[in-house]
């Protein structure tokens, strides 16, 4: 493809034609500075922070919506520029009660550091007194009025990001406000917390109640990781600060997000409630007493030696990383030829000979079919691309129940014996997708098998790692009578084990690797404690079957360790060769699922 030259700064670059002056600059480390402007959103140039002199223009042009074309000079902090971007800031800064020097609300304001960066020492113009209000009415965030410059970040967001369309503008001139859907409390609005809005925001406006003040950008780390609270992998950022995890953010990089994340990977894993595991726990005289790591291991050890393999059963839930599921696979179905093996939560059904399509194709789609799976509930971001899509034209049909999150925004909901009528639609669409869950019948099933040749299909699956436990051969039915001796993998999941306790032996001998206290570890005979998702590093296989990377933030509660190396040393308590390597393991882990064509 051809390329535009042009001049910036006295310094030659090279872009593809329709590239803005903005990102021509930034692609040679050009800092243009912007308000309004995000990455993530369409360029609207309103708040002309990121004006510049472009030689044989009349005025200054807003470089985030002005195309480059060839031969083209432009000066990004001449003196004209320089006074307009003042005059600008101070205009922002009398518009609302900003008292910047004082207010270290959200870490990094960028209002803040751009008054830093041209010197801003004091109001040119009076601001104002009377005060805004403070939204404080949802739960995880915060809307200070006060703080607001009026850039349009969050409502474009809510919209474009999110899809929901929650945010809007209200009145006019100095009393315009940020407010939600008919002007209602944001607590009460339509807003389903996301928090997208509170990424994008460039000054304190919006704000996290749980990390404000609590320290800049350049006094913390940053670690990327993926999100472990569904099925989808999203990419995100875990920001720390003296070995505390101070919030989660989108990562604008995530191969399957693109920064996007909902309010169970940004704000419900920081505010747990469940009571931690923090010691390894044998019962003694019917109490679970705290033990060293060997002596739990070790019990635990006995137990499997003295016990049948026929007589032995294994239960993971799918918060398991890849290489937690695969040592539980070599350690016992492998080494002690242990059978019954089973999941925790359900899958989606296979289907045979789909084309299988991604998350992203979605917004692609001119017909989505969604069977059997409540993404808004179990995958909200899932859900984004699905809304995003109807926001383009295309046609939603849910084939589930009424309660279906989904359902306000289709054209047609329909119950899962009626699926026929949605194949029918489908099969007059140009690119219909299915987007199939769990709730899926084998009726249903075979109705859209009629869709193979034209759809793409996508599983949604319920739980986490789902997609590698079934992979790894924990679904196959389990019998909870025939176990004397019973290992569960619980990791961070709840007590969903509990039915299949209740069908065991009575004398039978529980041992549960988990990171929280549940009726599963009341009735154990050892708890293992388990790191939960900030504390450990593993990979996660999404519901595409993406392997993604997941990464330590911060060190392991108490005496809590990752799901692998607890199965690790057990197997060297067994006197069983398994790999103890982390990257060995993982390695191995990768190429088993590769060769299981997940």
């Amino acid at each position: 493809m051809s390329q535009v030259s042009l001049t910036i700064d006295n310094k030659e670059v090279s872009v593809k034609p329709g590239t803005t002056i903005l990102e021509a600059a930034r692609s040679v480390g050009i800092d243009i500075p912007t308000l309004c402007h995000h990455r993530a959103l369409v360029p609207v140039g309103a708040c002309r922070v990121c004006v510049v002199e472009v030689e044989g223009q009349r005025t200054l042009q807003a470089s985030c919506v002005f195309p480059v074309t060839a031969g083209m000079n432009v000066q990004t902090e001449s003196p004209r520029v320089v006074q307009a971007r003042k005059f600008i800031l101070d205009m922002l800064f009398s518009e609302r009660n900003h008292f910047c020097p004082f207010c270290e609300t959200s870490g990094d304001c960028e209002l803040q550091n751009l008054g830093y960066r041209y010197g801003l020492d004091h109001w040119v113009y009076q601001t104002y007194t009377k005060a805004f209000p403070v939204d404080a009415s949802r739960q995880y965030f915060l809307m200070d009025h006060n703080r607001c410059v009026l850039c349009g970040r969050c409502i474009r967001a809510c919209s474009e990001i999110a899809a929901n369309h929650t945010l809007g503008l209200r009145q006019r001139g100095a009393k315009s406000m940020i407010n939600a859907d008919t002007n209602t409390p944001f607590g009460g609005s339509t807003c389903i917390s996301c928090g997208t809005c509170l990424q994008v925001c460039p000054t304190g406006a919006i704000f996290d109640s749980r990390s404000s003040f609590m320290g800049r950008e350049a006094q913390s780390e940053v670690v990327k990781s993926t999100c472990s609270q569904c099925s989808v992998g999203c990419g995100i950022e875990l920001i720390t600060r003296g070995g505390n995890l101070l919030r989660v953010r989108g990562d604008w990089e995530g191969e399957v997000n693109k920064g996007a994340i909902c309010k169970h990977g940004r704000f419900e894993p920081l505010n747990e409630g469940r009571n931690r595991l923090l010691n390894p726990m044998i019962r003694r005289k019917g109490k679970l007493q705290p033990v060293s790591w060997s002596e739990a291991l070790q019990a635990v050890a006995k137990r499997l030696e003295a016990t049948e393999a026929k007589a032995v059963g294994v239960l993971t839930s799918s918060n398991a990383t890849n290489e937690a599921l695969f040592l539980l696979e070599k350690l016992f179905c492998k080494e002690l030829k242990v059978n019954n093996v089973g999941l925790l939560n359900e899958a989606a059904p296979k289907l045979a000979g789909q084309r299988r399509g991604m998350l992203n194709d979605l917004v692609q789609s001119d017909l989505i079919l969604v069977v059997g799976a409540d993404p808004a509930k179990d995958q909200p971001v899932s859900s984004f691309f699905v809304k995003r899509a109807v926001d383009k034209g295309a046609r939603l049909i849910v084939v589930d129940s009424e309660q279906n999150g989904l359902v306000p925004f289709a054209f047609m909901n329909v119950e899962m014996k009626n699926i026929q009528k949605a194949v029918e639609i489908a099969e007059r669409a140009e690119n219909p997708f299915v987007l199939y869950g769990a709730g899926m019948t084998e009726d249903a099933a075979k109705v859209l098998n009629k869709l193979q040749k034209k759809a793409a299909f996508a599983a949604i699956e319920p739980g986490v790692n789902t997609r590698a436990a079934v992979a790894f051969g924990f679904n196959n039915g389990f019998k909870p009578a025939s176990s004397k001796t019973l290992y569960v993998l619980m990791g961070e999941a709840d007590g969903s084990g509990e039915k299949a306790l209740q069908s065991i032996d009575k004398k039978g001998f529980v041992v549960v690797q988990a990171s929280y206290a549940s009726p599963l570890t009341e009735r154990a005979d050892v708890v293992l404690p388990t790191a939960i998702w900030s504390e450990r590093t593993g990979s996660l296989t999404n519901t595409e079957g993406r392997v993604l990377k997941a990464n330590r933030a911060v060190d392991p509660e108490g005496d809590a360790k990752p799901d692998w190396e607890i199965l690790s040393l057990l197997a060297g308590k067994l006197g069983k060769s398994l790999p103890t390597s982390f990257d060995d393991l993982s390695a191995r882990a990768s190429n088993e699922l590769k060769r299981k064509e997940i």
